[in-house]
């Protein structure tokens, strides 16, 4: 989406929110890439996610993917600030590299939705993406500060795929985390946030705890499927600016839009 777009869709999105009513409750942050490295819209310099995270420190918000779960499944809002939950996607090598060592150093939790295949070719992610390593994966959870999810195999998109093909690819996905980092992953996100067909959603609910999707929104507090947790993306143009307002719950317009143009986007692909 070209710059000037972007920034009115994020003018709108803000405008919206006292209109729509952001709501309370709990919102799950959503991160792709640290460093600043490349041209992509979700790779954030390293200073700009430092300073998310040490915001997010100071106000005693953040807490585990777990943790957020069991308070999800109370109807009464936890007392204190507004609960965030910081999650990954993918699994590129700055994950390990850049985003940890600042992780780590404030105490902050995370869960990364790691997708497999790349990992264990040592192919990378993306073209312009650095290759993360599971000894590097191993090093960031002995940290105690992250935690590992699914995000399938081969990222592929689960509401095209045949129901056999599913299966196989979500346990390909477990059986690697299981394997090479002693754990089961216990909870999963959905590539591109797209949901899945109706047999890929009970593939996934008999595997995991839970699954992400899409929705620059807050999960409500005991009205919350968490097998549909709402995530909010953090852009590198958000800044502090439209991460405050994000971190908040706010800027569901701003994933509407996005949602309308990925649908087409996507239309043909299986990735």
């Amino acid at each position: 989406m070209p710059t000037n777009i972007a920034r009115l869709v994020k003018l709108a999105a803000a405008a919206a929110d006292p209109i729509r009513g952001a709501g309370s409750g709990l919102v799950v942050l959503l991160y792709h890439r640290v460093g600043g490295r490349s041209t992509s819209a979700v790779d954030l310099p390293l200073g700009l996610f430092s300073e998310q995270m040490e915001e997010l420190a100071a106000s005693r918000a953040v807490v585990s993917l777990d943790d957020a779960l069991t308070m999800l499944a109370s109807p009464d809002t936890p007392p204190g600030p507004p609960r965030v939950v910081i999650t990954f996607d993918d699994g590129t090598g700055d994950f390990a590299d850049v985003a940890v060592p600042v992780l780590e150093r404030l105490g902050i939790p995370a869960t990364l939705y790691l997708a497999t295949a790349p990992i264990e070719s040592g192919r990378p992610f993306a073209p312009d993406a650095t290759v993360l390593s599971w000894k590097a994966l191993a090093d960031a959870v002995s940290t105690g500060v992250v935690s590992v999810g699914s995000h399938t195999h081969t990222h592929v998109l689960l509401d095209r795929l045949d129901p056999r093909r599913v299966a196989e690819d979500l346990d390909r996905s477990i059986g690697l985390i299981e394997d090479r980092l002693g754990l089961r992953p216990g909870h999963f996100a959905y590539p591109k946030a797209l949901p899945g067909s109706p047999a890929a959603d009970a593939a996934v609910r008999a595997r995991f705890a839970s699954a992400a999707v899409a929705g620059t929104r807050p999960n409500r507090y005991g009205r919350t499927d968490p097998y549909r947790l709402h995530r909010s993306p953090i852009q590198a143009s958000d800044g502090m600016r439209w991460f405050r307002r994000k971190a908040e719950g706010g800027m569901a317009l701003e994933d509407d839009l996005r949602r309308l143009v990925n649908r087409r986007r996507y239309a043909g692909a299986t990735t």
